[in-house]
């Protein structure tokens, strides 16, 4: 399939048979360049393959899955493609953006901001839902009616409120170290007022264990796989995944809560489980 002029190859990598590929191109949701890894198994080379979204953490980018994360090698076993998307816009510079490792660059929180000057560009909840997986499915060999969503810590919070929100675009559905409700714990509590204004109610739409206790119904929803390390420092204060459970288990969501001990926040952690979170979507895909 032809790429479209506007979406620039900046490197590629063989491997485990397949190809690990990283793009920039002119986003129309955030109104400026962004960057995004691809990665297409072996199986690609014959038949579209399933596709799962990765989103990045706090102060990552579109290379901290694809190189930190070990989920190649799986991925090529099972046939899956990776996603993996910046977590800001990085093709425009806004005052204040890099004041803090929070909040601006690096820390989009997969939302669609309201608030000027951020309303202009961070609309990566609109980025992610929609247009960069409309790009991938209609440039690549990849099944669009196949299409898994998965992110640590702050790109779990996105892919929780973005799958949660859109039912019917993502088949398959889990996390590592979420924050779940951030409307209660200080990085939301920073980043929501500043990207969105001062009402509370609306910093909701954006908050997965608020979204999880408004479900109407739970049927034809997937199952929900989350892990979490025990060792983690930002457990207590930042993630708070039992408020995230008790939600789930109000609403009769099949949600498997793993809890690891002597585990941390990152990618050690992240690649440890990896395989199984994998494995969970190959199934919810259909492979």
């Amino acid at each position: 399939m032809s790429a479209p002029e506007n979406l620039i190859l900046s490197n590629r990598f063989r491997c485990f048979d397949g190809w690990q590929h990283f793009y920039r191109h002119a986003a129309r949701a955030t109104a400026c360049e962004m960057r995004f890894g691809l990665y297409l198994p072996p199986q690609a080379e014959h038949e579209r393959v399933p596709l799962v979204i990765y989103l990045a953490g706090l102060t990552c980018n579109e290379e901290t899955f694809p190189i930190k994360a070990g989920a190649q090698r799986v991925a090529a076993e099972l046939g899956l493609a990776l996603l993996s998307p910046d977590t800001s816009p990085r093709g425009v510079r806004l005052p204040g953006d890099d004041e803090a490792y929070d909040f601006g660059l690096s820390a989009g929180f997969y939302l669609d901001a309201t608030e000027a000057p951020w309303s202009a560009h961070y609309r990566m909840y609109s980025y992610v839902a929609r247009e960069l997986p409309d790009l991938v499915t209609s440039q690549f060999p990849v099944d669009g009616e196949r299409i898994g969503l998965m992110g640590h810590s702050m790109g779990g919070h996105g892919a929780l409120t973005i799958g949660l929100k859109n039912p019917g675009r993502f088949r398959s559905l889990s996390a590592l170290a979420p924050i779940v409700a951030p409307t209660r714990c200080p990085w939301g509590q920073k980043a929501l007022p500043r990207y969105l204004g001062p009402d509370a109610d609306t910093w909701r739409q954006y908050d997965a264990t608020e979204l999880m206790s408004d479900l109407g119904s739970v049927a034809g929803r997937p199952p929900l796989l989350v892990d979490q390390g025990l060792d983690d420092e930002f457990l207590v204060n930042q993630l708070r995944p039992e408020l995230f459970e008790a939600a789930a288990r109000g609403a009769g969501y099949p949600l498997v809560l793993r809890r690891h001990e002597g585990y941390g926040h990152g990618y050690w952690f992240v690649s440890s489980v990896i395989e199984d979170h994998l494995r969970h979507h190959a199934e919810g895909l259909g492979l």
